[in-house]
């Protein structure tokens, strides 16, 4: 996940070690932190890799600040990334919200959805509970616990938002033609979220 985040930060455009490393700790929400242990140490193995450059640049009162850039090759890695996206980077929200930070970087709108589908087929099956009891799961409706009903009750109103959100998105991408035994489905009714705008594409 931190190849992704360098990646597509970098290629929103070049910057330096520090900005790069302040990023990927907003990106990864609050109480996360990046250490330059874990930072530096990948970002030399990119530039082996020749995903990237770090070249030294004039900055603020003539100090020399190290600005690092995406290569064509660490583009097409990005790429890479973002189109095979699956298991955990499609199943867990905090990886997925990475994965859909950078989605627009992929050139083709037909690999755009089949991310989003991918996800969406996750969150159609059944969802999974937080407590269990004798190995059966423990519903929002049979829980009395008040505040781990809370828990049950916040996490499936995002599930549903989200799914809207796929849906109303997914509505409004250039489709690829269905194949023969697929003609004639009825497609989901998408419902309207707000958060998208149709009149422009992913």
């Amino acid at each position: 996940m931190l190849d992704l985040q360098i990646l597509g930060l970098l290629d929103d455009g070049p910057l330096h070690g520090y900005e790069l490393r302040r990023r990927i700790t907003a990106l990864s929400g609050p109480g996360s932190h990046v250490s330059e242990g874990s930072l530096y140490p990948a970002l030399a193995r990119m530039e082996r890799a020749g995903l990237l450059t770090r070249h030294d640049e004039p900055g603020a009162r003539g100090r020399a600040r190290r600005v690092v850039r995406i290569t064509e090759a660490g583009r097409q890695r990005l790429h890479q990334l973002l189109r095979g996206a699956q298991g955990a980077d499609i199943e867990s929200m905090p990886r997925f919200m990475n994965v859909l930070a950078f989605l627009s970087h992929l050139p083709q709108a037909h690999e755009r959805e089949a991310v989003l589908r991918r996800r969406l087929k996750v969150l159609l099956s059944p969802p999974p509970a937080f407590f269990y009891d004798d190995g059966a799961p423990r519903r929002g409706r049979d829980e009395p616990d008040p505040y781990r009903r809370g828990m049950t009750c916040v996490a499936a109103a995002a599930r549903r938002a989200e799914i809207a959100w796929l849906r109303e998105t997914l509505d409004h991408e250039p489709t690829p033609p269905q194949p023969p035994a697929l003609q004639g489905t009825p497609p989901d009714t998408p419902a309207r979220t707000g958060c998208s705008q149709p009149q422009e594409p992913l």
